[in-house]
């Protein structure tokens, strides 16, 4: 028998590995062309929650998993062609001048300040707000005053949105009033209304409001109409200010007193000594007290800043007020025509802890007396801090 050449076997093993290169590179081929004709997604950029996913239908809104997965689909379709049209023509969006962590965003979107005003789970969004109130007054409140407060809420039209901070914890009961159902209820345990506004009243949160009350709980109002306070705030250009005090009744300073002879008063004779540094500088002038101020919202973005994380009683807020507005001594001070009565009830400082034999409310004062030099150290360091920087040399006298 005659036998095949060996070189006739390896040729016809290198003709099928060529056949078989030249296969898979046209293979290759027709899948790229077929590939790039389809739409592309970007797997990161599909992100369906796991209870969209495995939810087949929401019985009680009737919508369907496939309707949202279409949706889902839609928006991240469209954002990718976007993507796409951006990274084509190397034109990523960059805004410095947006707000610090949106500069990736186009202008058009960013929203800075917020509000609030409640809104519907329903409907079209732009009716959802038939009026929108233009003050704002909030109160500090515990469930035991709440016959005191219901007296205060009801000499406040619908021009004002009402919030009521809960220092007890208890808000539900609050329905007994009809009025507490359209009002906002923020709860934390043992808190002052420093601490709330702190955390709750950023000036980007409060800004459609004019005016901002923050209020103590224990106020008689039976001599206060808001609607005309307001008139008189406006009239007089304060910025900052407050109701007279009843002047028989409770410790106050006497600028606050109220005076039956005007409607606004802006200055006052102190006792011997105590407006040394000057007839115009607080507690003669420039002044008011802080359980029953009002703001614009201009002066309270200076105020909120002002406000120290950790020293929740606010004492000593009411001497620095002036440096929020200019000229401190014409756009602070006290409305006389409309005046309120403090009641002096201690349930908030009650709601301190005995220790080392001191009664609650022993304790929450002496870190009020704490909190009030923590805060002049503060202020006076970071004002010579900054002087310093600037080169200014200051007298030793200088109040600052």
């Amino acid at each position: 028998m005659a036998k095949t050449p060996r070189h006739s076997g390896v040729y016809r093993r290198s003709n099928e590995n060529m056949r078989l290169v030249i296969t898979t590179v046209i293979g290759a081929v027709i899948g790229f062309c077929i590939g790039i004709s389809f739409p592309s997604v970007s797997i990161t950029k599909l992100h369906f929650p796991t209870s969209i996913i495995s939810y087949v239908e929401d019985k009680s809104s009737g919508i369907s998993t496939q309707a949202l997965l279409n949706h889902a689909w839609t928006s991240a379709k469209n954002i990718r062609d976007n993507d796409t049209h951006l990274n084509s023509n190397n034109s990523k969006i960059y805004v410095p001048t947006n707000p610090k962590g949106a500069e990736r965003l186009a202008p058009g979107i960013v929203v800075q300040e917020s509000d609030l005003y409640l809104r519907r789970l329903w409907g079209d969004p732009s009716e959802d707000l038939k009026t929108k109130q233009k003050y704002l007054v909030t109160f500090t409140v515990g469930y035991d005053q709440r016959h005191n407060i219901d007296k205060a809420v009801k000499k406040f039209s619908d021009d004002f949105l009402i919030v009521l901070f809960h220092y007890d914890g208890r808000t539900s009961e609050w329905d007994e009033f009809e009025w507490s159902k359209k009002a906002i209820h923020i709860s934390g345990r043992k808190q002052t209304k420093w601490w709330f506004a702190k955390r709750f009243l950023h000036p980007d949160i409060v800004a459609p409001f004019e005016y901002i009350f923050i209020w103590d709980e224990d106020l008689g109002v039976e001599h206060f109409n808001a609607g005309k306070y307001i008139k008189l705030v406006k009239k007089h250009g304060l910025e900052i200010s407050q109701p007279g005090l009843e002047p028989n009744q409770g410790l106050t300073w006497q600028m606050t007193k109220r005076r039956g002879d005007t409607e606004v008063h802006k200055d006052t004779i102190e006792r011997p000594g105590w407006c040394s540094d000057g007839p115009l500088l607080p507690p003669c002038a420039a002044f008011v007290e802080i359980m029953a101020p009002v703001f614009s919202k201009d002066s309270w973005r200076c105020v909120w800043h002002m406000i120290q994380n950790d020293l929740v009683h606010g004492w000593g807020l009411d001497f620095a007020l002036r440096r929020c507005v200019e000229p401190a001594h014409e756009k602070i001070g006290v409305v006389d025509s409309q005046w309120i009565v403090h009641q002096s009830v201690p349930s908030l400082g009650n709601q301190g802890k005995s220790e080392n034999g001191k009664a609650p409310w022993e304790g929450v004062r002496e870190r009020c007396r704490k909190e009030w030099a923590t805060f002049k150290t503060r202020w006076s360091e970071a004002e010579r801090s900054y002087y310093k920087l600037m080169g200014i040399v200051l007298p030793n006298n200088t109040v600052v």
